[in-house]
């Protein structure tokens, strides 16, 4: 595989425990959703020749074209498509890459998003307050922060970003309006909540929940999760790395929901809803990094991964 990944900034988190939550085998087929620059697909393509075949997806433009350059050894084996994952199910039907048998999430952003200060993703880069994952589309985190009236601004850094000073950064952010620039808005927070030592710096709850807001991070997953399902083969897996609470929240209630033989109302006298379990649990706790990567990539720190297998 071309060396290009190793040199691009971005590690991939947990590449072997990836492939082994994955089971890549030779001459299957396999979808990764968050393609980025593609060290995870490259990882996956990797195992599971001769024969296998790979399909990634990326929102982000950028992403596409680094992964289209780090995957070309792989061309013959390997269909990248932008567009989001919400549409994961239109996008194996109108390709006809189904059935899979495994899917792979990995959540978050890219060192690529981040070290980009163009994007606006960074408070540690002044830049535009933008935050789209696709350039794109229309909402901007400059929109939120400058239009949002205040209660609904707090609503939303409390909900999406767990800021449990909200209010108070609600409050000085719609008293510094207009705000363009991302170091003007991390200044505006640690005014609103202090600079006190912390292992995390003031702004990141915030910017975490802008993010998540511009690019509706938490319906798409929910979307997609729910479109996985059917694409995968019999004992195919289902993987998926998140990286807050939020994100694992709504991949462990998927995950356990899909488990049951009913998903009904506990009030209910009897079963109405005729579900069928999907998969089944293959990890009863996620994996985590262990020390060592850590160590070596300290943004893989908060990350765990989940895996479930089609019954």
């Amino acid at each position: 595989m071309t060396q290009a990944i190793a040199n691009q900034g971005h590690i991939p988190v947990m590449l072997n425990e990836v492939a082994e939550a994955l089971n890549v085998r030779p001459g299957k087929r396999y979808i990764d959703c968050t393609l980025g620059g593609g060290g995870h697909a490259g990882s996956i393509l990797t195992k599971c020749q001769p024969g296998g075949e790979l399909l990634g997806i990326d929102a982000d433009p950028e992403a596409i074209t680094l992964a289209q350059h780090n995957l070309y050894d792989y061309f013959e084996s390997t269909t990248i498509i932008n567009d989001n994952f919400y549409n994961l199910d239109q996008i194996c039907r109108e390709t006809g890459f189904y059935p899979v048998d495994g899917i792979l999430f990995d959540l978050g952003l890219s060192s690529l998003q981040l070290e980009s200060a163009e994007r606006g993703f960074s408070f540690q880069r002044s830049g535009p307050l933008d935050m789209r994952f696709n350039p794109d589309e229309q909402l901007t985190a400059a929109d939120i922060v400058n239009k949002l009236p205040e209660s609904k601004l707090a609503r939303l850094l409390l909900i999406y970003g767990e800021e449990p000073q909200a209010y108070r950064i609600a409050r000085n952010i719609i008293q510094n309006r207009p705000i363009s620039d991302t170091a003007q808005l991390a200044a505006i927070i640690i005014d609103a909540v202090g600079d006190r030592p912390s292992r995390i710096h003031p702004a990141t709850k915030t910017f975490q929940a802008l993010r998540i807001a511009v690019n509706h991070e938490l319906e798409h997953l929910t979307t997609a999760l729910e479109q996985s399902v059917n694409l995968l083969a019999s004992e195919g897996r289902l993987v998926v790395i998140s990286y807050h609470s939020l994100e694992d929240r709504i991949v462990k209630s998927f995950m356990l929901r899909e488990t049951k033989a009913c998903i009904c109302p506990a009030n209910l006298p009897e079963c109405r809803c005729h579900h069928q379990p999907t998969l089944i649990v293959t990890h009863k706790h996620p994996l985590v990094p262990t020390e060592s990567e850590i160590m070596k990539n300290p943004r893989s720190r908060s990350a765990k991964l989940r895996v479930a297998q089609r019954i």
